[in-house]
């Protein structure tokens, strides 16, 4: 049998550990479709190339390792850089695979004529037309580094029609000797820099740590625990970016920058340790009233280009957030430096107060269940195993602010961007890979109508999740935004929708709850089906307020 370059592609693939690829049908995949049948790799299709993305960043997220989708040229590109966008922004590693008209025929107006890489070239690390044959593993060992190398992201190959078919001597191919899909981080910080880091957090009273999603890719999970123990600093996640507490610790005191507030800890710190977190949004751009302008930053980032971003910390430590945390340690211990205890105590108590006028917030709400309600159900029933997914802004409000003392990297929300709709492609990534376990999905109603048609996909494809909707018929955080701002919503509220039947006709369980008793074992019961199911729960309108 004649080996192509569309086989080599998959080769590649399947030797980094790719477990499945996800797509929509389109004539400039037909090659490389061959291809995974013929090398065995796993094909996820779906109803929207704008899915089929999601899938992908939502696997690189999860596994740590590159996740791949692949789609059709021209529309069906520009479809899936919804996914690719949000890779970008959130540091997530994916490829997107583009089958386009063949490299000869390029400009010449044929169907679906169309040159991807200039649109793709912004928001990838690497993007590139596979433009011979021969040039196929190396391309893609290139793309696969750049994907997992410094800050994570996602990088584009375009794969022309005619180099997908053409034959190959795989005996004349160079193709590299290590073939790995996992992120790497793994260099040590400097550790002058390192003593300077301490010195200054041994003068501080006030301390807080920002764990960002540097922190899960550089698998530090451990790492983190033994330091905050040791030190006893409050740790805080950037709202949307990935946990990386694994375990209930005593320091970890939820997310902050979320639009429903915080409790009083960043801006009263005297020392921040930006650990594998962006400088954005979500932290003021270090700025106050967020951050005090006399409190003395030390920022820790794998990505050296990146690491003075915006304005730049007192003491910038490039690294992985795993190996510095280790020498941080060392380096306290050495310079005999005191715990937090103290600050700790006062940070949790203004914590709890925060988050018990969040929860006695929904008692203010109309009757009927609430958002408060929905979340603690699912927190009954989590395990240590259970993937949870979380796609919504109103819900995710309430998800977050109701946080117990553990964060782990299987809990998945939407990353820095905010993105709403890649919840039930998610829920599919997820089952994908870990088939085994409890994937539940908790969503609001306007996020979960994006990709709705990807049920069939799940069901048909044998991906079954249990999708937990909080059903308020309205845009609820951005409804509840305008109406402060405004007086009245701005095109934010929804009609009644019921997406229970909509699950059945797609081949799904559908169920329907309207009593917050009835709730926890109806998930009970949709966890032990083999299909998807969907619980739409009607929910009053309303979020945290703290």
């Amino acid at each position: 049998m004649a080996t192509t370059a569309a086989d080599l592609l998959v080769a590649e693939l399947r030797d980094r550990g790719v477990p499945f690829v996800a797509t929509l049908n389109g004539h400039g995949l037909d090659p490389f479709y061959v291809a995974c049948r013929r090398g065995g790799m796993r094909v996820i299709d779906v109803r929207n190339e704008q899915a089929a993305s999601y899938m992908a960043e939502v696997a690189g997220r999860l596994s740590r390792s590159v996740g791949v989708c692949a789609v059709s040229g021209a529309v069906a590109h520009a479809n899936a850089l919804s996914g690719v966008l949000n890779a970008h922004l959130d540091g997530a590693p994916m490829l997107l695979i583009t089958g386009i008209t063949p490299i000869a025929r390029l400009g010449l107006g044929d169907f679906q004529d169309f040159d991807p890489v200039p649109m793709t070239r912004p928001i990838t690390k690497l993007s590139r037309v596979i433009s011979t044959p021969e040039s196929v593993a190396r391309i893609v060992h290139d793309a696969f580094v750049a994907a997992t190398t410094g800050r994570p992201g996602p990088v584009h190959l375009a794969l022309p029609l005619d180099v997908a078919e053409a034959q190959v001597d795989p005996s004349r191919v160079v193709r590299s000797r290590v073939r790995s899909g996992a992120v790497r981080i793994d260099d040590a910080g400097d550790p002058g820099l390192v003593v300077e880091a301490v010195e200054l957090l041994r003068e501080s009273q006030r301390p807080v740590l920002v764990a960002g999603s540097g922190v899960h890719y550089a698998r530090a999970e451990r790492e983190l625990a033994s330091f905050i123990r040791r030190q006893e600093i409050p740790v805080v996640v950037p709202i949307w970016d990935r946990g990386s507490i694994a375990t209930p610790l005593h320091a970890f005191l939820g997310v902050v920058g979320a639009a429903s507030g915080s409790a009083e800890i960043l801006p009263d710190a005297d020392f921040v340790l930006l650990l594998g977190a962006e400088p954005d949004y979500r932290v003021g751009q270090l700025q106050p009233p967020i951050v005090s302008r006399d409190a003395k930053v030390v920022r820790v980032h794998t990505d050296e280009g990146r690491l003075r971003s915006g304005l730049e910390a007192d003491v910038s430590i490039q690294g992985s957030p795993r190996m510095v945390l280790r020498e941080l340690e060392e380096a306290c211990e050495q310079l005999d430096c005191p715990p937090a205890t103290a600050w700790l105590e006062e940070a949790r108590a203004r914590r709890d107060q925060f988050r018990q006028r969040c929860r006695a917030s929904a008692d203010k709400l109309s009757p009927g269940i609430t958002g408060r309600d929905v979340v603690t159900s699912i927190q009954v029933m989590l395990t240590d195993d259970t993937v949870l997914l979380v796609d919504g802004g109103n819900i995710g409000q309430w998800f977050h602010q109701l946080l117990p003392d553990r964060y782990p990297g299987h809990w998945v929300t939407c990353g820095a961007s905010g993105v709403v709709g890649w919840g039930v492609p998610g829920a599919m990534a997820a089952r994908a890979l870990h088939p085994e376990r409890p994937v539940i999905l908790l969503s609001g109603d306007g996020s979960f109508t994006f990709t709705v048609a990807e049920l069939e996909c799940a069901a048909r494809q044998g991906l079954p999740f249990v999708a937990v909707i909080a059903d308020d018929e309205q845009w609820g955080i951005s409804l509840t935004g305008h109406v402060a701002r405004y007086g009245a919503p701005l095109y934010s509220t929804l009609g009644p929708t019921r997406l229970d039947l909509v699950a059945e006709g797609l081949g799904c369980a559908g169920m329907r709850v309207e009593n917050k008793e009835e709730l926890a074992p109806r998930i009970r019961e949709a966890l032990s089906l083999d299909r998807p199911a969907v619980i739409q729960v009607p929910i009053v309108p309303g979020g945290p307020r703290g």
